[in-house]
């Protein structure tokens, strides 16, 4: 079930939220458990058992970690191989056997998976719940159903934020819900919507008419325009996906961390990182580079565990070399700006015209970056950033389309609304002072759901873009 669906916005959440708001606490999590369990088993019901075998492996791991404390890191290393187990097979089985097939010359049939929808997001949560309790940040939860609330709470069981288990382990115990949460909530959801479907929809139908072409039937022009346009598309794809996630939680109760920063305003890639998909960040740093040895260890080992985290970034996001390269890539710069010891760039220290290199030389990589992010191949990629910097060699006669074609009037408004949307211009807007204010940003919100709603309602399936991660 999507967050931008009319199944979703007009019934399943009504009915959850009426239920959630007569009854009392004590039934609270059972409502949000059976219906994270319908939410999920509405569009995948076949691999409904595998999450639930990842709550059960979890929850009785982490109890005999906490309990056998001789034996505690043993237990440990088998729940996180069972986790990674469900989630290299269904998501890495095929790419790693057709590598190993072309490395060897061996001729090992593929076979038919299909990887279960938001299994990179539940998995790392679960991940991350172990994990807390063998470093004895939280306890062990013995009810068990608490811990499946945890792993399959709706609003970001499929695509994030990442909640770690020590952010809302007590959220999960007890909790207040108010008039003003639910207001807010609901005037944030709405927001993330109509990121989705008005600007991301859009962004993203410029972007598939240029990728699906080869690029050497359209020009150099058309070559930036599309990635750009895939720029747009993904920052407010996801983003207004975690905001949805975000206000749904703040209405049952929860809080859920910033995913997002206004990514699209860095000046170095670290700062890009750590404005962009905040919790994977803060995940990997927590679990992966501290686990390592973070910077203790002296420069190199700090490079190196650089390296390791953006590698497994790449990999993280997709069974295919472009993902990898983009891991690498971004990893890359990472590692050189720590060399150089380039950090965020703050405005009232430098002058403008430095803020301003530094700030094109962020977005050049990151654009370059998404390009190789949204190709099918990398002979792809390749071909297409050699397009856009001039290198491939382009006969007019080949364009299949002219300009207009690509991008309308419309369009290019919508173009405009995500270049000023990208920045921090109306990052208070619901936090209200006035009751002017208040008529305004309401009435405001008003108008983006009448669009978004009926947009959906006229639109064809559009899934977000990191369901597929």
């Amino acid at each position: 079930m999507l967050f931008s669906s009319m199944t979703f916005v007009f019934v399943f959440l009504p009915v959850v939220l009426l239920l959630y708001l007569v009854t009392k606490k004590e039934l609270h999590n059972p409502i949000l458990l059976i219906a994270s369990i319908i939410f999920y088993a509405w569009g995948e019901p076949r691999y409904l058992a595998i999450m639930l075998l990842t709550i059960i492996i979890n929850y009785w791991g982490a109890l005999l970690i906490q309990n056998k404390p001789k034996y505690k890191k043993t237990y440990l290393i088998a729940t996180i191989i069972a986790n990674l187990g469900f989630l290299i097979y269904f998501k890495y089985f095929n790419f790693l056997i057709t590598n190993f097939n072309n490395v060897l010359g061996s001729d090992i049939h593929l076979i038919n998976v299909i990887m279960p929808i938001g299994i990179s997001f539940y998995t790392f949560q679960a991940l991350s719940y172990v994990i807390d309790v063998y470093r004895g940040e939280v306890k062990a939860q013995n009810d068990i159903y608490k811990i499946a609330l945890y792993i399959c709470l709706f609003p970001q069981l499929i695509a994030g934020p990442i909640v770690k288990y020590h952010d809302v382990a007590e959220q999960i115990t007890s909790r207040e819900v108010n008039f003003d949460k639910v207001s807010l909530g609901v005037k944030r959801f709405i927001i993330g919507l109509s990121k989705k479907i008005l600007i991301a929809n859009t962004m993203g139908a410029i972007a598939d008419k240029i990728f699906t072409q080869s690029p050497d039937t359209f020009s150099h022009f058309t070559a930036w325009l599309g990635a750009i346009s895939y720029t747009f598309q993904l920052y407010f794809d996801f983003s207004g996906y975690s905001d949805m996630a975000i206000g749904l939680g703040l209405i049952f109760g929860f809080k859920f961390m910033e995913n997002f920063n206004y990514p699209y305003i860095s000046k170095s890639i670290t700062e890009f990182w750590r404005r962009w998909h905040i919790s994977l960040s803060t995940w990997f740093k927590q679990y992966v580079y501290i686990s390592l040895g973070g910077n203790r260890a002296g420069k190199l080992k700090t490079l190196r565990n650089l390296g390791i985290v953006f590698l497994l970034t790449g990999i993280w996001h997709g069974a295919e070399w472009t993902f990898v390269i983009w891991g690498i890539w971004h990893g890359t710069f990472i590692i050189l700006e720590k060399i150089f010891n380039i950090k965020e760039f703050d405005s009232k220290e430098h002058s403008i015209q430095v803020n301003i290199l530094r700030h094109i030389y962020c977005i050049f990589i990151f654009v370059i970056g998404w390009v190789i992010f949204r190709a099918d191949n990398i002979t792809y990629a390749f071909k297409y950033l050699a397009n856009m910097f001039g290198i491939l060699h382009l006969d007019k006669s080949n364009f299949l389309y002219s300009m207009s074609y690509y991008i309308d009037r419309i369009e290019i408004l919508t173009f405009v609304i995500a270049l000023i949307c990208s920045v921090p211009i109306f990052r208070n807007m619901l936090a209200v002072r006035t009751k002017l204010q208040a008529i305004l940003v309401n009435t405001w919100l008003l108008v983006l759901f009448y669009l978004s709603t009926i947009t959906i309602a006229s639109s064809t399936y559009n899934p977000f873009i990191y369901f597929r991660f």
